[in-house]
């Protein structure tokens, strides 16, 4: 019986791996989770290019394209971060139970304040924490704040009515390549909001559209059409939403916070949404917003496309 070995890297570590050629998918996963204390459930293997998925678990390793040589990455958190993510999280998940049980029935219903308040309660991130072992962990702390109550965050969770218990950050030395993640369909979702030296942080705009993507992660596990779709609305969403707030405001420092252009396109149309002079006279306030709108929407697009390569995130068995 023929055997083939190769490396699989996690966190930085490698560690080698010899089965026979016959052995299923599942029987790696078995022994992954040996090595690295990662459940089967919770693993994402990529090599290539490609990735092992939930309907290849039968299928051998030949089958499943494994050669000799060859460099696996396994993305995913361990038992003991996952159990503390369930324990942190129960008492939260408690409450959102019993406001759930409250709003669906009649007697409860309130008036449209309160159900503003209550939504303001309901769907939000309940808990921010920084890693306390990296570098100026309050600062830490302040990013992940200023990503919780960016009001086109807050619009958006409302409106899908996204509920996430934990919001915390991804150390890039742990996680390389890694930009986000989202655990347990909610239950915590994690960013990379510090710089590879650790002398500063990522760019919050871009670290706001790697927030977008988790949150469509809430609904959608994999990176199909289903979630694209439903990316591709929550970043329209955020732009709309912005877009709205720039209206009729004639200085760039107004809305300095809400919406930042990143090319010569999308500028110019900005420029038009602030009132400032137009090389088309013609054009409406609507067309101006449009064209500010298309040319966000198309950039995010293709930035999104990027960021599916360096998501990590996967769906517990059984998660509706």
């Amino acid at each position: 019986m023929s055997s083939i070995s190769f490396e699989v890297a996690f966190r930085g570590d490698t560690h080698r791996v010899s089965l026979p050629s016959d052995d299923t998918v599942s029987s790696l996963r078995a022994r992954l989770e040996e090595l690295t204390q990662v459940p089967p459930s919770a693993q994402k293997l990529l090599f290539r290019g490609k990735k092992i998925g939930a309907s290849q678990e039968g299928v051998t390793l030949a089958q499943a394209g494994l050669r000799d040589g060859i460099r696996v990455q396994m993305l995913g958190s361990t038992t003991q971060e996952l159990d503390a993510l369930h324990s942190t999280e129960s008492e939260h998940h408690k409450k959102e139970r019993i406001l759930r049980e409250r709003a669906l029935k009649p007697q409860f219903k309130l008036r449209s304040t309160g159900s503003s308040s209550l939504s303001a309660t309901q769907y939000r991130f309940h808990k921010l924490e920084p890693l306390s072992h990296l570098p100026d962990p309050s600062s830490a702390l302040a990013r992940l704040s200023k990503l919780a109550n960016d009001p086109a965050i807050q619009h958006i969770m409302q409106q899908h009515k996204f509920s996430v218990g934990l919001l915390t950050e991804l150390a890039p030395h742990e996680s390389p390549g890694l930009l986000g993640l989202n655990v347990g369909v909610g239950q915590a979702i994690k960013l990379r909001i510090r710089t590879d030296a650790y002398d500063g942080f990522r760019p919050y705009l871009e670290v706001r559209r790697v927030l977008c993507h988790e949150l469509a992660h809430n609904v959608w596990s994999e990176h199909d059409n289903n979630f694209k779709e439903l990316n591709s609305r929550l970043n329209r969403e955020v732009a709309e939403f912005e877009a709205a707030q720039a209206h009729g405001t004639h200085y760039l420092a107004d809305v300095k916070g809400a919406y930042q252009p990143s090319s010569n396109e999308e500028g110019e149309a900005f420029v038009h949404v602030l009132g400032g002079n137009s090389t088309l006279p013609s054009d409406s306030i609507e067309d101006r917003r449009r064209r500010a709108l298309e040319a966000a929407t198309s950039r995010l697009k293709k930035q999104e496309e990027e960021l599916e390569q360096s998501c990590g995130t996967t769906r517990p068995p059984n998660a509706a």
